[in-house]
């Protein structure tokens, strides 16, 4: 089964933002992503507009051809409007923290369970696809399950922080917690910190997975090897 590599173009937005005006162009951009072989694109818009910006999200809504990705803390009043008026391919909902630097946990998803249960419905009606992003965890896995999600997106630091000491034990509870997703009946994805590096292992030691969201390792890496060029580099690992 082939796994689809959607971009997170969030550091490009975080580029353009630092010095004002629209260089780079977050939306030429985003369309060149596409027009190298990436099959989505991922934003994830906080409140403090530190990177992607609202209306970015409404400017690429126009243009994309690929799948789209909205992540987000469905907690904020102002990302449930957006998604809902822009109807993504899929809404991941991401618990972060206001301030916090970049994801850093996933839902629990027994404590949230409710909430989560409304929120999964509220997009759902709405025709989005819904992903909940739980930690390598099989009891978050199967709370996330009852909420009635579509997916599972598994949030991938740990393994990337224990990949280059011991990868076999890093990569074991993902293992376990993407077999109980499929047994499930879930969809499975997956990001954060994946790089060139561990894309590989990763992808061929997790069962069923359907969807790799990376940004921040890419971008990276494109500084050195050309956006097109590091696209195309993705893609080989996704698909090995």
């Amino acid at each position: 089964m082939s796994t689809r590599l959607s971009v997170n173009i969030n550091k490009i937005a975080t580029l353009r933002n630092s010095r004002g005006g629209n260089n780079p162009d977050v939306v030429k951009a985003a369309l060149d992503c596409e027009r190298f072989g990436a099959e989505g694109i991922t934003v994830h818009p906080r409140p403090d507009e530190r990177h992607i910006r609202y209306r970015d999200v409404l400017d690429l809504h126009e243009v994309l051809t690929t799948e789209f990705n909205i992540e987000g803390n469905p907690t904020e009043a102002k990302f449930v409007d957006l998604v809902l008026k822009v109807k993504p391919a899929q809404v991941t909902l991401v618990p972060d923290a206001l301030g916090a630097v970049t994801s850093n946990a996933g839902w629990d998803t027994i404590t949230h369970r409710e909430r989560l249960i409304d929120l999964v419905g509220l997009f759902k009606d709405a025709g989005i696809r819904t992903s909940i992003f739980v930690d390598a965890d099989v009891r978050m896995v199967e709370g996330a399950a009852e909420t009635g999600t579509d997916r599972i997106e598994l949030y991938t630091e740990p393994y990337a922080h224990g990949y280059g000491s011991d990868r076999e034990t890093a990569i074991a509870p993902f293992v376990q917690a993407a077999i109980r997703v499929g047994e499930l009946g879930l969809g499975l994805n997956a990001g954060h910190d994946l790089s060139l590096e561990n894309l590989r292992y990763f992808r061929q030691h997790i069962p069923g997975l359907l969807e790799v969201s990376i940004g921040h390792a890419l971008i990276c890496d494109a500084l050195y090897y050309g956006l097109e060029n590091t696209i195309q580099l993705y893609l080989r690992e996704a698909k090995a």
